[in-house]
């Protein structure tokens, strides 16, 4: 049973957060989220990104609900729905560094 509750919890943690990590314009844009709530608009200034793609990942973030919205008259502005989202970033990061330090490290081993 714990492994059936397990797999169940995995498959619904690729759906809602891996397909939503994919794309490293997504992550920036939680990471600038988390900063300051922002609007489209200054999303596509602070990344340097168009505001199609901008909004094309706001849309897929919405979606997952990994952003929340509030409308500002016409403007509507972006908010990091949970901040343990960059938690979970910064310790997959930490994660990836030390990988990629380790493979570095035997490199340079083997050239020694």
């Amino acid at each position: 049973m714990l492994v059936q509750t397990l797999a169940q919890e995995i498959s619904q943690l690729e759906a809602n957060l891996c397909s939503a990590f994919a794309d490293p314009t997504r992550i920036l844009i939680l990471y600038a989220l988390n900063e300051q709530p922002r609007n489209v608009t200054e999303l596509t200034i602070d990344l340097g990104a168009t505001q199609p793609t901008i909004s094309r990942h706001l849309k897929i973030l919405r979606d997952h609900e990994l952003v929340n919205t509030a409308r500002q008259g016409v403007s509507i502005t972006y908010s990091l729905a949970d901040p343990r989202l960059i938690q979970a970033l910064d310790l997959l990061r930490a994660v990836l560094h030390d990988n990629l330090t380790s493979k570095a490290n035997l490199v340079i081993d083997i050239k020694s």
